[in-house]
Parts: structure tokens; sequence; C-alpha cells
């Protein structure tokens, strides 16, 4: 029987880029060629303070989708997604040891912005706009086993729920179960936002649990076919 998963009909239904530019209905796309036409963008070299470098890890077999911000510094130099503080704290939250993490198996890892954008005065600049409308459509449509997407910080919630977000990140965190069963959007876990978690201790009490209940059920076997209860 198909496995259920998100559809661009479903999943993003006011206007949220990252689904509507592809359909269930696509044909399968050879993803390790795509993967290395992935990596050898060059479409923001100008853009860009070092040389591209897209820092990206998935498999065809993969049911959850991890999408962050865009690498910081150390994550370009080292070329493995979340390999920071901001990674340590994620992996906490999932309760995931970097093993389980780092199983591209199961899980695929596809950042908002693919390469490091730089530094500003407030820290690392956004996501350059390029990335998710080039890449994001053909990398979802040859991974047909997603069945939940983790939308980490503001903008990845800006690209894929666009106008069902709430006012605040706050507010569309607080609302991750009508997002559910394909988002679940949760903020950075960078250390710059120890004040947000200070503010909002309701985080990890209420989502947390609630966070690793729904990755687990995505990664486990017991997933929910078409047509039955989720």
């Amino acid at each position: 029987m198909a496995m259920a998963r998100p559809t661009s009909s479903s999943a993003s239904p006011e206007g949220g880029t990252g689904v509507a530019a592809y359909r269930s209905g696509d044909a399968p796309t050879d993803l390790d060629a795509l993967l290395a036409e992935v990596r050898a963008c060059r479409v923001c070299a100008g853009q860009l303070p070092n040389p591209p470098r897209p820092v990206l890890r998935a498999a065809v077999g993969a049911r959850l989708l991890i999408v962050g911000q865009a690498p910081g510094r150390r994550v370009q130099a080292s070329g493995i997604p979340w390999d920071d503080p901001s990674g340590d704290r994620l992996r906490d939250w999932l309760g995931m040891d970097r093993g389980d993490f780092y199983d591209t198996g199961r899980i695929a890892i596809i950042p908002t912005g693919l390469c490091y954008p730089g530094t500003g005065r407030g820290g690392d600049l956004p996501p350059r706009p390029e990335c998710a409308p080039l890449w994001h459509p053909r990398l979802r449509a040859a991974l047909p086993g997603l069945r939940l997407t983790l939308l980490i910080g503001g903008y990845a919630q800006a690209y894929y729920l666009g106008a069902r977000r709430g006012p605040t990140l706050a507010a569309t965190v607080a609302a991750y179960a009508e997002h559910l069963p394909a988002w679940f959007p949760l903020p950075h876990p960078s250390p710059r936002n120890r004040l947000w978690f200070s503010r909002h201790a309701w985080f990890e009490a209420e989502v947390i649990p609630s966070l690793r209940r729904q990755v687990a059920l995505a990664l486990s076997d017991g997933w929910p076919q078409a047509g039955e209860p989720g």
C-alpha cells in the first residue's frame, strides 16, 4: 500500500512557495546525480564571502527532512551540517546521538540556503534567496519517502508555510499542531537565542516532548498508511 506523504494540494494551501513548485506525481529523479548538480552550484558565487560549498545530506530512503537556515562558518569549513553548538542542542531536542542524526538512510538535511552567506553586524547573514526555489522542489521530489519536515527558524517557515505562519516565530511554534503531520516548526537552536528560550519556557516543557513523539513516529515502521487515522 502506498505511504501517505505531503502533496502540493494539501501541505501548503496558502502560498508556501516550497511545495507549490512540485507535485506528488512527478517522475522520480536520480538523486545521486541531482546531489552532484547541487554541490556544483555556483549561482550565488559572486555574493558569497567564500567559494561556494553547498552543505546537505540526503538519500532516497529518508523519512525525516531537517530544513534549517544556512551553514555557519564552522559548518562551511567541515562540510557537515549542524556540526556546531546549534546542532548539539538540536540533537538534544530530538533525543538523538550523532550516529542516528547523521543516518542519511533515514534523515535528510537540506538548509534553506546551502552555502555560508557571510556575517553581518548581528550575526550570520540571511540565507541566499536563490537556493530554496532553485533546489528544494527538485530535491523533495527525489525523496518520495518523506513523512515529516522540521522547519527550523523563520526563513524555513517563511518558505514552506507562507501565509500560514503566525505573526511571530513564537506564535508559529506554539501552533505547531496545526501544521502536522507534514511540518513541525521550531525555533533555531543557536546559542544566540538564549533570551528567546528564557522568555518562552513552554517550548521545552510542552513542544519538545511532542517533537520527539512525532519524529519517532516518522522514523518508525508503524507510520499510518493512506486512509488510516494519524
